[in-house]
């Protein structure tokens, strides 16, 4: 087998999804929110994958944001948290910014050192991961950010895996994909993708396809893998 490019989720594997509400609580500027802040991340990022789903479902693509916007709403009001418009401000503007796991540059360092092309390939629109990239230092780490929002369809669709095979001239037995979402991971690998999945949460393997080719737990574990599959 060989690897002649490798694609990365963003949100959630590259990029910690909670860390906007873990800011906020840790700035004391809303004392409400700290006891609500677990659940409020977790209902956030189900519906926001939800909406993605039913949209793509339903034909009636938005971008990433307004999904994640909306998402947010309905956790704002599955929490009692509802009404605060600046609570909802400052979620927003810090998802926008989210923090890069500690693991994240180190595998992307590796993969460039190693001569492997990397790339995003995300649900994320293009704006939001312009800005998110930016912040989480990881622009200069990547060749290319693939968003969903060129084919007006969500992941897993087969037409989102497709684009890292358009950008980098390759076959899907070429392309190393990274994630840490289950369900991407048993889409990424039904469209031929060798696939890592990165399971943070020792989440209990989805029953879809043949499940993943590896599991591991971070991107450190993840590196010390592909390094073997490269060699």
């Amino acid at each position: 087998m060989t690897i002649k490019a490798s694609l990365f989720d963003a949100y959630g594997t590259l990029l910690d999804v909670n860390s906007a509400t873990a800011r906020l609580v840790a700035s004391n500027k809303f004392p409400k929110l700290a006891d609500k802040s677990e659940a409020l991340s977790q209902i956030w990022r189900v519906r926001q994958l939800h909406y993605s789903w039913l949209r793509s479902l339903m034909g009636a693509y938005v971008p990433f944001w307004q999904c994640t916007c909306d998402a947010l709403d309905f956790a704002l009001a599955e929490t009692g948290l509802a009404g605060d418009d600046d609570l909802r401000t400052a979620l927003l503007s810090l998802y926008r910014q989210l923090a890069a796991y500690d693991d994240a540059i180190t595998i992307l360092d590796h993969m460039g050192a190693a001569g492997v092309p990397r790339a995003l390939l995300s649900n994320g629109n293009q704006e939001m991961l312009s800005e998110a990239v930016a912040a989480a230092g990881l622009d200069s780490a990547l060749e290319a950010v693939l968003s969903v929002e060129d084919v007006g369809i969500f992941k897993p669709s087969p037409a989102v895996y497709q684009l890292g095979c358009a950008r980098f001239d390759v076959a899907p037995e070429e392309v190393l994909f990274f994630s840490s979402n289950g369900w991407d991971i048993a889409g990424a690998r039904a469209f031929g993708y060798q696939t890592i999945w990165v399971n943070r949460q020792n989440q209990t393997t989805e029953r879809l396809g043949d499940g993943p080719h590896h599991i591991v737990q971070n991107l450190d574990e993840a590196w010390d893998l592909a390094s073997t599959l490269l060699a």
